[in-house]
């Protein structure tokens, strides 16, 4: 048997999760995701963006996100991110305000905008707490109380599960997290009897680590999350050195400067202070103290 493809590439994530066929295994997992962060179960869910194959496997991680609305209207975004795309909380806002703008045409009633959630899934660190499962809303500093309930973020970080073991009859969220973090084989059977939807989720990931399209899609798509990585990183990189750089010229500037000032005091020409400071005669001139 082939090793198992990792369902946290985002490609393999959403058609495990968001093809029509495995809807029922998204409702479970939201409300897993919903019952922890104590609010109530969701009925039913309509996939507004279901799996279909990308045209090209470095189409923009946004395309892999999963879209859903509730019964009641509300929508919801999950994403994967198997690498840090650095500017997580901002990306996340932007992502979430263009969800909430786009409910109605500009100039509408603004009653009729619903609720928007955004689920991060995170395979680093990202927020400076020891929970794997953050949830934000918008409230008063001082009171607690809500401005509206419009806005939710999750943000689970699957880095932060290293302490939770696999037990038995221990239902919720962390089941379907250590299946996503690569969960050994033999624990399958406990997890799935925690949360028995986990069960569907584990024989479609199975099925295709056995299909050869979806390995062929799947390597293709890693090599484009890590082409992706390295130009992020690369790009990072040479931004720090550059500030470096720019710190240890300002520095040398600045060393330039006391040593021209002090020779100013001590009344020397002009022309010769440049050539021992380095700087040029209207840098010195500028150095010299107002009469």
């Amino acid at each position: 048997m082939q090793e198992l493809l990792d369902p946290r590439v985002d490609v393999i994530f959403k058609r495990i999760f968001g093809s029509e066929h495995n809807k029922d295994v998204l409702l479970a997992f939201l409300n897993s995701t919903f019952r922890e962060a104590g609010e109530p179960p969701l009925t039913e869910i309509v996939l507004l963006n279901p799996y279909t194959e990308a045209d090209s496997p470095d189409d923009k991680l946004s395309i892999m996100d999963i879209k859903a609305k509730t019964a009641d209207g509300e929508l919801i975004n999950i994403e994967m991110q198997l690498f840090n795309p650095y500017h997580m909380e901002k990306r996340t806002l932007f992502y979430w305000s263009e969800m909430y703008f786009h409910q109605i045409p500009r100039g509408s009633n603004y009653n009729t905008l619903k609720k928007c959630v955004t689920i991060n899934i995170l395979n680093y660190s990202c927020l400076s707490n020891d929970r794997y499962h953050s949830v934000f809303h918008l409230r008063e500093d001082h009171t607690g109380i809500p401005l509206l309930d419009d806005i939710e973020i999750h943000v689970i970080e699957l880095t932060k599960l290293d302490e939770y073991a696999v037990q038995l009859e221990e239902g919720g969220l962390v089941n379907w997290l250590l299946f996503l973090q690569g969960a050994d084989k033999s624990n399958w059977e406990v997890l799935a009897m925690n949360e028995p939807m986990l069960k569907k989720a584990m024989d479609t990931l199975e099925f295709l680590s056995q299909n050869a399209a979806a390995r062929m899609e799947y390597d293709a798509r890693m090599k484009a999350l890590s082409d992706e990585k390295s130009r992020i990183e690369g790009a990072r990189a040479e931004g720090e050195a550059r500030g470096e750089a720019r710190g240890e010229a300002r520095g040398e500037q600045k060393k330039a400067e006391e040593i021209a000032k002090n020779l100013l005091a001590m009344g020397l020409d002009v022309d010769a202070i440049a050539k021992a400071s380095g700087l040029s005669a209207h840098e010195v001139e500028a150095l010299r103290p107002l009469q």
